[in-house]
């Protein structure tokens, strides 16, 4: 008697869901110890090896129960006709070897993951399915050996389990009824316990595994199948972050957003929308200025070599010392969503998806269009892919927005790539929008995309690009684009009336060994116009401080309900904020000084420095106000309180109203 037949008469019918058990914590163990070698250095850094060892069997079995739940209900409760057995035998083999397909085809898309996102598949892995053309394109373009060799270890995989279990489900004993009605009770318990991983009142969780300061060492307990799911099931909790970090009375937590803001809580007078104030410009100007964001595509400062970067940039530094620059901008996020809500919108990030992509921010959001709109502006978003991607076109066009440009409205390219038509295509539109505008007021959004993996860009402009990798070359090209439409707009008529910000929206892979690696949301930000002033500000910033830093110089008193502080008027003892998110994991840095929330967890301090993060003692005080700028945003989103009056009053009733 051969051993697959010892087992399957051994085990009666549920043979197939005892094989996958065995089969599915072997596969993933294998995967975990060749991800453990691969990252040894962070592993051992932490000394990580047995948590990550411990953790990933107690996930693993989370995964399996859930997946072998139906299965064992249907082997043990289903009735003795031959022919239903027979056939269910068929569907229950079928079932859980797909289930260790997708098993095995996660892990295998794990590294590539880890390669761009410093974490195994979560939120993100689905989300870009939504735009099947850009993502299969850059999957095609830059990742066709991985895609070739996990649909070939997935066919593989579901082809041996379906194969071995067809085979156990022929051979298995038959039990009688009252011993799979004996059974019945013990399997369903020891498959919840099994599921719940946990006799506390809360079921284990992505919280339960955080064991170190580097998530990504954390994130190797826990298969990518359930990182995944554990994402999608979780999709409704990332909006309200009071559901993932300590609440705070709502009047305490607009007390600490006021602090944060600098101003008193008088200068607040609409209870509706309880940020809505007040702010005067610098000098006030008979004709306000127009409106330039230049949101440039995965910049970070490590491509910038007036921020001890890459020595890539070279028009953005010399740039730098014609205008008001920046030297601690950080990101608010790791998604262009996040810097297009940070820089249009002034918002501060939430533990959730962008606002851009949420149902209620879709009409009457407070974006910077709305608020210039009264003022006589003609608002435009001008983009080089496809503007539905991440639903921009539809949060800009239902929140103030004009006029959206975008891959479709370029009739003859002189370059089209994966993501869109090129930088200098882009500028280019842009330069003719604004010269059309002749003496009437303008906003633009102008996002780039040659700095988008696959890193698609026009040859032969650049020299050397041979001694360039494909992302040197992609940002030294969109440096050169970007340069040559600030001379060009420099000859223009409406340069001298114009401000223009130029901003990254991330960097290019947000990774590292922190709960929040900060050093990688270090960006570039830079303010020019013909009568800025230079000069250089230290201070730490956020990127939802521009829009607030930008209407200081509008030369128009205007009311809006962004948080941002004015970069230009920082008290001097002031060290400056800013605020990031990370995944799941909030981070508030004041100075050197930052404190980051996790999911389910007490708040941790630490300070920065050398670009790493060393734990401190926590600071009451600070965690408050950190607690209160995490908790916020949610909050207002779905009160629905970041927007403008339905009807706005004239400016003088607002000061008396004041």
């Amino acid at each position: 008697m051969s051993v697959s037949t010892k087992f399957a008469r051994f085990c009666g019918p549920l043979a197939p869901s005892v094989f996958f058990i065995l089969e599915s914590m072997l596969v993933l163990s294998l995967f975990r110890i060749a991800f453990i070698i691969w990252l040894w250095p962070r592993v051992s850094a932490v000394d990580g090896l047995w948590p990550v060892l411990g953790f990933g069997l107690r996930f693993d079995l989370i995964v399996i129960c859930f997946a072998i739940a139906l299965p064992v209900v249907c082997s043990l409760l289903l009735p003795d006709f031959p022919t239903l057995r027979r056939y269910f035998r068929r569907v229950e083999a079928a079932f859980l070897s797909l289930c260790f397909g997708i098993f095995v085809y996660m892990e295998t898309a794990t590294p590539s993951y880890i390669n761009q996102y410093d974490s195994r598949p979560g939120r993100l892995f689905f989300e870009y399915l939504n735009h099947p053309k850009e993502v299969f394109g850059t999957l095609w373009a830059s990742y066709k050996l991985q895609l070739f060799i996990g649909l070939a270890l997935l066919i593989l995989a579901i082809w041996l389990s379906l194969r071995t279990m067809l085979r156990l489900g022929e051979q298995q004993s038959h039990w009688r009824l009252r011993w799979r009605l004996l059974a019945f009770p013990l399997c369903g318990v020891l498959i919840f316990l099994g599921a719940r991983s946990s006799l506390d009142h809360r079921p284990a969780n992505l919280s339960t595994a955080s064991f170190s300061v580097d998530q990504l060492v954390n994130r190797l307990g826990v298969s990518s199948t359930y990182s995944l799911l554990y994402a999608v099931q979780n999709i409704h909790n990332e909006g309200r972050a009071d559901r993932l970090y300590p609440k705070m009375p709502v009047a305490e937590m607009f007390s600490q957003l006021y602090s944060y803001m600098n101003l008193p809580s008088t200068a607040f007078p609409d209870k509706d929308i309880p940020t809505y104030h007040r702010q005067d410009p610098l000098q006030q100007l008979a004709r306000p200025r127009n409106v330039v964001i230049i949101l440039e595509e995965s910049l970070g400062a490590d491509f910038v070599g007036s921020l001890g970067g890459e020595d890539w940039t070279p028009q953005l530094d010399k740039l730098r010392h014609e205008g008001i620059w920046f030297e601690n901008m950080y990101a608010t996020g790791t998604r262009s969503v996040r810097g297009i809500e940070a820089t249009t919108a002034g918002l501060l990030p939430s533990p959730g998806r962008s606002v851009v992509k949420l149902g209620l921010a879709q009409r009457h959001f407070f974006t910077l269009a709305q608020l210039f709109k009264p003022l006589g502006y003609k608002s435009s978003f001008i983009y080089g892919g496809e503007s539905i991607f991440d639903n921009m076109r539809g949060f800009f066009l239902g929140n103030g927005f004009d006029k959206v440009v975008d891959q479709g409205d370029f009739e003859t390219p002189k370059f089209r790539g994966t993501w869109g038509v090129s930088d200098e295509d882009l500028f280019n539109r842009a330069d003719e929008e604004f010269r059309k505008m002749g003496d009437k007021p303008f906003f633009a959004l102008v996002f780039s995309t040659s700095n988008h993996e696959p890193f698609d860009i026009p040859s032969g402009i650049l020299k050397n690009e041979q001694a360039y990798s494909k992302l040197g070359n992609a940002v030294r090209y969109s440096d050169y684009a970007l340069g040559k439409f600030i001379a060009q707009a420099q000859k223009s008529d409406y340069w001298k009336n114009t401000l223009f910000v130029i901003v990254a929206d991330h960097s290019n892979r947000v990774y590292g060994n922190a709960l929040v690696p900060i050093n990688k949301f270090h960006i570039p930000a830079l303010i020019l116009g013909a009568d800025i002033k230079p000069q250089v500000i230290s201070k730490i910033a956020g990127q939802s401080d521009l829009p607030t830093t930008l209407l200081s110089l509008l030369g128009k008193t205007t009311w809006h309900p962004m948080p941002g502080r004015n970069l230009l008027q920082i008290p001097a003892d002031d060290p400056g904020h800013a605020v990031m998110q990370f995944n799941l994991n909030h981070a508030t840095m004041v100075g050197d000084q930052v404190i980051v929330q996790q999911p389910h967890l007490p708040a941790k301090q630490f300070r920065y420095t050398g670009g790493k993060l060393v734990a401190q003692d926590l600071d009451p005080k600070f965690a408050v106000e950190a607690s209160a700028l995490a908790l916020w945003p949610s909050y207002t989103y779905f009160n629905q309180q970041y927007r403008l009056p339905e009807k706005i009053k004239p400016e003088s009733e607002q000061a008396v109203q004041k």
